[in-house]
Parts: C-alpha cells; structure tokens; sequence
C-alpha cells in the first residue's frame, strides 16, 4: 500500500475520479470524497447518477493522480491547509478476457499510486496521464453518431415500443423537418431480459422495420442490458454452461435493479461474453440492425466477494473488472453507446451521461456541461447529454407537463456537444415557437459540424476532449462552469436559467468575435468583437428563446 498525502498549491484544483461528481468539479475548495472500488454514482446515493469512472484525478497545476486499480481519495480543506489524500483498493487481477490495450503495466493488488508532476497546467496532466495510461490512435465511433440528431425511443413510448410505433415515431420526425439519424429502440423490444430475439408478437418483421427505416435515412441500434431473467430457458441454458454471475456461497447470483430482480451474464467469463458477441452479431445479420445501446452493467451489480468465472485466469475478480469487461464486450460493435464504464479512455466509445430529470439545476440541465467536461477529462471525447429535455422515465409519468422552456434549453446546449440525442418528439410536445427555436439550434449545429468532425477526428487520434474547459487552454479560469470550448477556437454560453434575458459571458485573453446567425438559425457571419487581455473579460449579451451564445477566437 502507498497511501498519498500531496499538499495542494496555491489555487491549485483538481478534476476526475467519477462523472457522478462533475457538478462538485473542481476539487479543492470543499472536502469531498469518494471511493472509486463501490461507488461511481452519486457521492450520497450510489444507486443514483452512476456513469463512467477512472482512476485519475488532474489537477489545473499540471499534475495527476494514477492508479492501475480503483483507490479511495479525500480532499481535506483545514482552515488554509489544503491537501488530497489517497490510499490504492486491495483487488486481485482483472481477468485476461477484459485486456483490451496492450501493455498496461497492470500489477494486480500491489498497483502503485503515481503521481506525476507535468510543470505545466491542465492540458499538460490530460496530455501525460493519457499518452501514459490510455492512448488514443483506435479512432472514433461511427460518423452517423455524429452527423444527425439521435433518436431514442426511451421517453416518447417507454416499455411498449412496437413495429408500427417506432416507423410513426420515425415518420413524424421526418414529416416534421427533422433529419434522419440513428435510432435507438430501448427497454422492451425483446423477448425476455438476455433472450436477445425481437418479440415478434410486437415486432413481427424487424427486417421490414429497418429497411423501410434505412430508406428514410436512420440507422437502427438496440438497447440491452446484462441481466438475464431467472425464470426462462436462456437462463437455464447459461446456468447450466456456467455462464451467469456466481455469488459468494457459489449459488446464481440474483440482482435487484431498476426493472426487478434478475441474474447476470458473467461478461469476465471468455466464454460467456462470446456467447453474446455471437448472439448480437447473429441478430445484426437476421434484422439488419447496425449497433447496440450496452446499458447497465454498473459497479452497484458486482460485489467483492463474487466468484470469478469457471474459465478465467484470475483467482480475484473485482467489481470494476466486471464493468471493464462490459465495455470490452460492447467495444467489438462500432455503433455503441455506454452508459457506465471503468478505466475505458482512449477507446472509440459513445458514452452518454445519466439519465436526467426535466429540471433546471444541477440534477438536470445546469449539470451537463461540467459532467460533460469531466467525462472527457477522463478519456471520453465521444459524449452525449441525455436525451433532450431529460431521460429519467419517473418524471414523464401520467399528466406531466414538458417545460417547454426548459427543453428549448435542453436542445440548445445538447447541439452544440458533439453527438445530440431526442427522445420525446419535439412537434409533438411543443408549440410552434418553441418548436421553431429548436429547429434553429439544429441549424447551428448544422453549420458548425464540419468543424465538430474535425475535432471527432482529432479525438480518434489524439483522445484529447472535444468539449472542454476553459481552463484546459487558459489557466485562471478553473471556476468557469457553465461555458465551454469546443477545441481551442469555439466558445459556447448557452442560456442555463429560466426567463432570462441576458447572458454574462466570461472571455479568456485573445479576440473573440460573436457568431451571428440567420434567421433560419444558421451561422450568417461575425459579429461583435471583443478583445480579452490576460485577466479575461467579463461581457454581456441580449438573448431571447432562440438565442444559443457563441464566439469564436480570431
């Protein structure tokens, strides 16, 4: 064991660990903790908020924390005293199966925590801890992820999407200018859980479905989970082959999650992950469908004491190496999208946050920007706000009412991060002024794209974040949290608060120019220009339902 006890420099703040704490972003200035071996969603309620994590904190000093395996760390704040302190999780070895990089230096319970020290700034740690520990050069996701809206079914017809339902839902969308993408049909469309086959009484032609989809321009994923439910013939068949999770007394383990209690496929064991690999690719081939949507598969599932699968090589199996695993698994389909993932930067992942409520604070709109932001300081450029307006089916129930406000807002924002996802159909829930401000914040994205690709591309390459903070080219500007740059030269403030009429805009030094648009919503040209010196400068802009803030440096 070598516990850490760094003392922080001056102004010194630090970033990473667990999205789920991306509001509470940056550290330092408050004590915080977090254990990264049982927890990766919220700090007080890790059954809630969970999403990606790593273990590596960056710090806006230029140094990193590292460790090979999941740690617990502090940040103590004593009076001016400040320090963060951390202390490497006792787990055995991940299996082999779940090695998806070469030469990682693993080295089992005995990793050691580094800290590496950088002379510089922000970038600078991003920079070494990823060229260290998870280079990119994989590539990106597929450009359809990118280049349209995405579509899920999740909200719009939660647990009953059918055959005819989804071609309305498509069909509206198109017959309401809206461009074609990829369409995500969620929870529901197959038999059972870990019975991957379309339920055909629902479905009775999935081949019909996705070619009438494809003449319309969307391509067509699937969402599913891990769980297996205990009562069917898949069940027996994997129980049998030894395939499914086993407890500590040896016996099927049996989970409770959002949708009951259910067993899980045992994604460490080589022969288990197979068996799904072969089951989807064996689906794509039958229906057509291009990828997959890998929900679940969350460090709250696993517990320490599980037993390793028959055919791994490992005697210890921790949580986070069944959460790698699952990743690896959804990491053989191009078209992906993932939810929750340990230790998975550098891989070409479409990685979306939590599911949100419709809500203006932290638990939903004001918390995309830096949960995005700490997604990609993580190693996760590809990422996707939830869905439009937000995701969390417990707010949409019998007589809800859609802030309209709010989900032009929503979309606003979501169109300017490198992929965007709609679930409620916006024609439906909205009136036409509403409906015609989302549609301008398509068409600034539209123009913007070419320039979006560019930095996907880049990220491939590089992993370095599409969507960033200020401070990761301009050091100084550490507490800036409702503003980001895409790249070094895009500077995007989304309006974040309800009825407002003005939007404060903080500048780092440079020249930035205000982005005029159309009236159909389209970037028109430049505007104003502002000229920032080393201290930034503070602006403020006029905005009304439309309006989406943004400048460019010149």
């Amino acid at each position: 064991m070598n516990d850490v006890d760094v003392p922080l420099l001056a102004d010194e703040v630090w970033w990473g660990g667990a999205v789920a704490d991306g509001t509470l972003m940056p550290f330092g200035t408050v004590a915080h903790r977090r254990d990264l071996a049982h927890n990766a969603g919220l700090a007080a309620d890790a059954t809630s908020g969970a999403n990606q994590s790593a273990p590596l904190l960056l710090s806006s000093a230029g140094r990193a924390l590292w460790c090979d395996r999941p740690f617990a760390f502090e940040f103590v704040v004593e009076g001016r005293q400040r320090a963060l302190r951390a202390s490497p999780a006792e787990f055995g070895r991940r299996p082999a199966d779940a090695e998806i990089r070469d030469g990682d230096g693993l080295g089992g319970a005995e990793a050691p925590l580094q800290l590496i020290e950088t002379g510089g700034a922000l970038r600078d740690a991003f920079l070494a801890s990823s060229s260290a520990h998870f280079p990119a050069g994989r590539g990106a996701p597929p450009r359809e992820l990118f280049a349209g809206p995405q579509y899920n079914t999740w909200i719009e017809m939660p647990y009953l999407p059918t055959q005819e339902a989804v071609l309305t839902y498509a069909r509206g969308l198109i017959d309401a200018g809206f461009p074609p993408g990829v369409l995500m049909i969620d929870d529901d469309w197959a038999v059972d859980y870990g019975d991957w086959r379309f339920d055909r009484t629902r479905f009775p032609d999935p081949r019909a479905m996705t070619d009438e989809l494809a003449q319309l321009g969307f391509r067509v994923m699937l969402w599913l989970v891990p769980f297996v439910s205990p009562d069917g013939a898949v069940f027996r068949e994997l129980e049998e082959r030894g395939m499914l999770l086993r407890g500590a007394d040896g016996d099927t383990a049996i989970r409770r999650w959002w949708n009951g209690y259910s067993a899980l496929l045992d994604v460490a064991s080589p022969a288990a992950a197979d068996w799904l690999a072969d089951t989807l690719t064996a689906l794509q081939r039958e229906t057509g469908v291009s990828g997959f949507k890998f929900d679940g598969g969350d460090l709250r599932d696993f517990r320490d004491d599980d037993l390793p699968p028959i055919d791994a090589s490992a005697a210890v199996i921790s949580p986070v190496d069944r959460v790698e695993a699952w990743v690896a698994l959804g990491a053989r389909f191009p078209f992906n999208e993932f939810r929750a993932s340990w230790r998975s930067g550098g891989l070409p992942l479409a990685q979306r946050l939590h599911d949100k409520p419709p809500t203006w604070g932290e638990d939903g709109l004001a918390g995309l920007i830096p949960e995005a932001i700490a997604q990609g300081l993580i190693g996760h450029p590809f990422v996707c706000p939830d869905m439009v307006g937000g995701g969390e089916l417990g707010s949409f129930g019998p007589g809800a009412v859609v802030d309209q406000q709010q989900f032009v807002r929503y979309a606003q924002v979501a169109a300017l991060f490198p992929m965007m996802q709609f679930s409620l159909s916006p024609a439906r829930v909205l009136d036409e002024d509403h409906l015609a401000a989302v549609r301008k914040a398509l068409a600034l994205r539209d123009s913007l794209l070419p320039e979006i690709l560019e930095l996907v591309d880049a990220a491939g390459a590089t992993g370095e974040p599409i969507l960033r903070p200020l401070a990761y080219h301009h050091p100084g500007f550490e507490h800036v949290r409702d503003q980001f740059l895409l790249g070094e030269r895009i500077l995007v403030a989304p309006v974040l608060e309800r009825g407002a009429t003005s939007r404060p805009i903080t500048l780092p030094p440079g020249t930035w120019q205000e982005v005029v648009r159309a009236a159909d919503g389209h970037e028109a040209g430049p505007g104003s220009t502002h000229v920032a010196g080393d201290g930034g400068l503070q602006i403020s802009v006029s905005v009304d339902l439309d309006a989406i803030p943004v400048l460019r440096r010149i």
